[in-house]
């Protein structure tokens, strides 16, 4: 659990880079390859191991999207902006996802499996863009829309 934590942070914060002092007044610079430690080489490591989490679940034309990214923090990011977009994008669908909400009714000769796989894919579209609805005013819009005995 530790170690996915530390993946996580990689992935959020940017990758481990070992550094030295130097100089007078001294100031931080990062160590070539030949002066890592053995705890340097294993920080370094979580950024590959990242990385490889990341391009591991997504398909070629996502993977051609992110592969010139250096770290897995990089990557993420495309990532993001790839599946939300912008901060427009990601409004607009949201707009555009409530308001498919709010008009949601079910079809003629639909059944109510259907009915709920649809209502579903809408909700949690919109929980993956952020905007979470509460499970009362969702079961009382299932409830509004179902057929009158």
């Amino acid at each position: 659990m530790a170690e996915d934590s530390e993946l996580l942070d990689i992935i959020c914060d940017g990758p481990y880079v070992p550094t030295k002092k130097v100089g007078e007044p001294t100031i931080m610079v990062p160590k070539t390859r030949k002066e890592y430690n053995d705890a340097d080489r294993k920080a370094v490591e979580k950024n590959f191991r990242a990385k490889k989490i990341l391009v591991c679940g997504i398909g070629h034309d996502k993977y051609n999207r992110i592969s010139a990214c250096q770290s897995a923090k990089e990557k993420w990011e495309a990532l993001q902006t790839a599946h939300e977009g912008t901060t427009q994008v990601k409004q607009s669908k949201i707009d555009m996802l409530t308001t498919e909400y709010e008009l949601f009714k079910m079809k003629d000769n639909e059944s109510i499996q259907d009915m709920h796989t649809r209502f579903t894919s809408i909700i949690n579209e919109l929980h993956s863009l952020g905007e979470i609805i509460h499970r009362n005013k969702l079961v009382r819009k299932v409830l509004r829309v179902l057929p009158s005995p």
